[in-house]
């Protein structure tokens, strides 16, 4: 890189345990905004309920997709440049300050009540959520380093991976139960003017914030690299291509990545947000039957993520990832040629299997390419590059779907990308290992 700092000092043998787990428990609590608010319940409530009656011909569904397409479009322009700004000892810093802004749109939620009146303060706190929250993962996501070695940071990956798994389904049953089934869940919270989902809100906030903690009192800071003048917006920038430029000549194979785990990532993606759609109008599960099989897929899934990262420490993240988009591959096209609730059970689970591998590892594999003091400018490449394609499988399901004039064809477009994806990565050199990470010294105990 162009500005290339001085290494930083060796990796211990070991890294305590309790890092790991509080490094680990961020994930959990990062469950909160993407299972809860983002896919499940917030965004469900402004689009049915909310904006239910919204006057105009512009539906509240749209309006909605229009404003998170706006917040991907400031996640890939800041990510990078925000990552770039928090390496060289601010990457927790930086991580606190996103993750409080998220935590407090979420908690503002609670002020978002069932008139379309509000419709828009309730898309304007979910857009910033979600943009603070993309800059919260970048640095997050860099402190892998900061918690794994080189002989563990697959397993690592996968542990949190499942965490946030876990953290999801843990999270959406206490809400469904407590807040939402029937009128206002078991502890009977009204639902007038969407009360019990405006709790659930300040519920996900609280759950946010108390597994946010740990990382912030146990995981060091990575160690300070020689201290540099802080550049504006528009060095920064400047910086930004210089240092593109330099990682294309030296390390081509690590742009390679960026590009083919956009693709796969962009497939993985759209497993989820087209899976429920497709169990209803394809397969015929009953719609009350969806978070069932969802809560059932997050658990196999962050079985596979734990299994995976095992597997990873031993024959190297590309070969999982390699795995992984085969086995997706298979049973995507096993699941698009079968019919009926049974059927998608056994081959949807199935095929939940090999996600939680494929982002697991592809995280360790963005880790060991990172340059030395650079890794959560490269994971804010990694979120840019993610956005930058994010319209790529929604499309291809749309185009497939008009062409063919069926739901199911939807899900070729789907294998389409992840196929794309899979030849991409096929000739992306192995990350290395060695020297992989640099946390600061200190006696293990774990």
């Amino acid at each position: 890189m162009s500005t290339a700092a001085p290494l930083e000092p060796p990796a211990p043998v070991r890294v305590p345990r309790r890092r790991v787990l509080a490094w680990g428990l961020w994930d959990s609590g990062s469950a909160a905004f993407n299972a809860v608010i983002l896919t499940f319940v917030f965004s469900v409530y402004l689009t049915d309920s909310v904006g239910k009656d919204l006057p105009g011909s512009i539906s509240a569904n749209s309006w909605l997709g229009w404003s998170l397409g706006i917040s991907g479009l400031f996640i890939a322009l800041l990510a990078p440049v925000i990552g770039q700004r928090a390496d060289g000892g601010r990457r927790k810093v930086s991580v606190g300050i996103w993750t409080a802004v998220t935590v407090a749109s979420m908690a503002a939620m609670f002020a978002v009540r069932d008139d379309y009146h509000y419709l828009w303060l309730g898309l304007v706190l979910l857009s910033i959520g979600s943009v603070c929250f993309e800059l919260a993962s970048v640095s997050y996501n860099a402190l892998l380093r900061q918690v794994s070695t080189p002989a563990t940071i697959g397993r690592v990956s996968g542990f949190g991976w499942s965490m946030g798994y876990f953290g999801g389904i843990v999270l959406l049953l206490l809400v469904y139960v407590g807040l939402i089934a029937g009128e206002g869940g078991a502890l009977g919270v009204g639902t007038g003017g969407g009360l019990n989902i405006r709790v659930v809100a300040l519920v996900s906030a609280a759950w946010f914030a108390l597994f946010a903690i740990p990382l912030f009192l146990t995981v060091p800071e990575p160690p300070a690299r020689a201290r540099e003048v802080r550049l504006g917006v528009v060095a920064s920038y400047r910086r930004l291509f210089l240092d593109l430029r330099d990682l294309y000549r030296h390390a081509p194979h690590t742009v390679y990545f960026l590009g083919a785990s956009a693709l796969f990532r962009d497939g993985l993606a759209a497993i989820f947000t087209f899976g429920a759609v497709l169990a209803v109008t394809v397969y015929g599960i009953d719609p009350g039957d969806v978070l069932i099989f969802g809560v059932a897929a997050n658990i196999v899934s962050a079985i596979g993520a734990l299994t995976a990262g095992w597997i990873d420490d031993r024959v190297g993240p590309k070969a999982v990832v390699i795995g992984s988009l085969i086995g997706l591959l298979v049973f995507g096209t096993t699941l698009g040629l079968v019919s009926g609730p049974t059927m998608f059970w056994i081959f949807g689970l199935a095929l939940c299997l090999f996600v939680g591998p494929a982002q697991a590892s592809a995280r360790t594999y963005m880790a060991l390419l990172a340059p030395p003091g650079r890794e959560a400018q490269l994971f804010g490449l990694y979120a840019t590059t993610g956005r930058a394609v994010s319209f790529l499988a929604p499309t291809l399901v749309g185009a497939f779907t008009f062409w063919f004039g069926s739901d199911r064809a939807g899900i070729v477009g789907i294998l389409v990308v992840l196929l794309a994806g899979l030849l991409a990565m096929w000739k992306v050199h192995p990350p290395e290992r060695t020297g992989a990470q640099r946390p600061e010294p200190e006696t293990a105990d774990a």
